[in-house]
C-alpha cells in the first residue's frame, strides 16, 4: 500500500526527534519534507543527511516544494501564534494537520482514548506532555467508574524545560485540566507542573489521583494495568513507579474538594515515571518524548484512514 507523504514543520528538539522517529520506526508514513526558519539548524542539517526535502523559508517555503502536493498529513512543532497561520494554509490545500503546540484549534486527541473519535478532524491537537501521560489514567479509572474529581501532578528535569513551556505554565496547567475533564472524563480535573532542577536530570515523573465511585479497586487497578500497556505500546519507558494504591471514604469520613463539595468513594493514587527512547533528546526528556510519540501514533492512525479512503475510491 502506498504509504502517505507527511512533513513536519518546526526544526526544533521537537520537530527533530520526531524526525527521529518516523526515520526509526517506519509504519505507514514517509517523511517527505523538514521545515524550519534557520539554514543552520542541526534539525535541518540532520534532514537533508537523510535525504528528506528541507526549507528554511518556513511554510511559503514548503508549499513551494515539488513534493507539496503529495503530502498529506502535517505535524507542526512550532508555537501557537505561527500554528494559527499554518494551519489556515494546510487546511486549505486539504492537509490534515497534527498540532503539537498549545494552539488548540482542534480536538484535544490523546491516541489510546479518543482518537478513533478524531480521524476525521482536520486538525487534532496532543494537549501537552502532561496530558499525554496522565490523561490516559484518568480515562482508565473513568471507563470503570464516575469519576467526580482529577488532579495531575506532572514533574520535569529544568533542562527539559524550555522557554516556550517557562513561559506558558498558567497555559500548561489550564489546558491540561481542560482535557482531563473533556479526554479524561473527570468532573472536574486539576493539573500541576513543577519544574526540577535536580542533578543528574531527572526522568519524568507523574502522580495522578482520582476520586471516583462505581467500581471496587480490582476493577480500577485491571484498567489501569491494559492502559499502560496501550500507551507502552509506542512510548516503551511509560510505566507504573509502584503499584497502584487506594483509600476509602464512606459517610463517616467524606472527602472534602475545594468548590465540589463532599464525597464518598473511593481514591485511587496512581505513581508514573516516562523514560524518553533517547533517538534525539535525552531519555530523561520523557516529558518532550512522550508528545513526538503520541503524535506520530496519532499520524499513523490518520494515515491508515487516508489508505483506507484511497483504497475505496
Amino acid at each position: 500500500m502506498t504509504l502517505v507523504k507527511a512533513a513536519i514543520i518546526g526544526s526544533g528538539n521537537i520537530g527533530t526527534d520526531l524526525m527521529m522517529k518516523m526515520i526509526k520506526y517506519p509504519q505507514n508514513m514517509e517523511l517527505a519534507a523538514v521545515v524550519g526558519i534557520d539554514e543552520a539548524s542541526e534539525g535541518l542539517a540532520m534532514a537533508r543527511e537523510h535525504g528528506i526535502a528541507t526549507t528554511h523559508e518556513g511554510i511559503e517555503g514548503l508549499k513551494k516544494l515539488a513534493c507539496y502536493a503529495d503530502i498529506g498529513i502535517a505535524f507542526d512543532a512550532t508555537s501557537a501564534y505561527a500554528h494559527k497561520v499554518h494551519d489556515a494554509a494546510l487546511r486549505a490545500d486539504g492537509i490534515q494537520v497534527v498540532d503539537l503546540t498549545p494552539a488548540a484549534i482542534g480536538p484535544f486527541t490523546v491516541p489510546t482514548v479518543n482518537m478513533e473519535a478524531n480521524l476525521d478532524a482536520p486538525n487534532v491537537n496532543m494537549v501537552t506532555c502532561g496530558g499525554q501521560a496522565t490523561i490516559p489514567m484518568v480515562a482508565a479509572v473513568a471507563q470503570v467508574a464516575t469519576v467526580h474529581y482529577a488532579e495531575i501532578i506532572a514533574s520535569v528535569s529544568s533542562r527539559s524545560a524550555g522557554p516556550g513551556t517557562r513561559a506558558n505554565i498558567d497555559e500548561f496547567t489550564r489546558t491540561t485540566a481542560n482535557a482531563i475533564e473533556k479526554v479524561g472524563g473527570a468532573a472536574q480535573g486539576k493539573a500541576i507542573i513543577i519544574l526540577n532542577p535536580a542533578e543528574p536530570p531527572m526522568i519524568m515523573r507523574d502522580t495522578v489521583f482520582t476520586l471516583s465511585e462505581g467500581a471496587d479497586e480490582d476493577a480500577i487497578r485491571a484498567s489501569v494495568e491494559a492502559m499502560i500497556a496501550k500507551v507502552q505500546a509506542y512510548v516503551p519507558g511509560y510505566r507504573l513507579k509502584q503499584e497502584v494504591q487506594f483509600e476509602h471514604y464512606g459517610d463517616n469520613n467524606k472527602l472534602k474538594i475545594p468548590g465540589r463539595g463532599e464525597f464518598t468513594g473511593i481514591k485511587t493514587s496512581i505513581f508514573l515515571e516516562v523514560e524518553g527512547a533517547g533517538d534525539y533528546l535525552p531519555s530523561y526528556s520523557g516529558n518532550l518524548d512522550i508528545m513526538t510519540a503520541a503524535a506520530k501514533a496519532t499520524g499513523e492512525l490518520l494515515a491508515e484512514r487516508i489508505q483506507a479512503r484511497r483504497t475505496a475510491a
